[in-house]
């Protein structure tokens, strides 16, 4: 099983965004970089989402990672609980509800040090699937 320290460092992010809900696709370049912080690592992402054929806009993103019994303990920035996870072959994390939208994630790591996170989000504010893909 990969540990906390594994994820040290840059990588490049690719992700694609299928909304059924509006028909837009969407796509976000960019790079995630985690640093030591606190108890844990802090999670930054950083660069360009484009939405249907629209302009390419600037997005960022920050999480707290914490190890936790299950592996690894994801945390919202300002530290509120999201989800945990297993480093560990192909393995889904808990589930997050986000008011009436439920939150999934499979993670993939057969292919470390690349690897994957499929989230699939369903309810009546929300219709997508999103697949990140990091690369050292």
């Amino acid at each position: 099983m990969l540990h906390l320290h594994d994820f040290l460092g840059a990588w490049r992010l690719s992700r694609e965004i299928d909304d059924r809900l509006s028909g837009r696709p969407g796509r976000f370049e960019g790079t995630a970089t985690l640093t030591p912080g606190g108890e844990g690592l802090r999670y930054r992402e950083e660069g360009l989402l484009q939405v249907g054929e629209g302009p390419a806009m600037a997005a960022t993103r920050d999480y707290l990672w914490l190890p936790s019994p299950e592996g690894i303990e994801m945390r919202f920035a300002d530290g509120r609980p999201f989800h945990h996870f297993c480093p560990e072959g192909r393995a889904p994390g808990t589930d997050h509800p986000c008011g009436r939208d439920l939150y999934r994630v499979l993670y993939d790591f057969t292919a470390w040090p690349a690897w994957e996170a499929e989230w699939t989000v369903a309810g009546p504010a929300k219709d997508y699937r999103m697949r990140s893909s990091y690369r050292r």
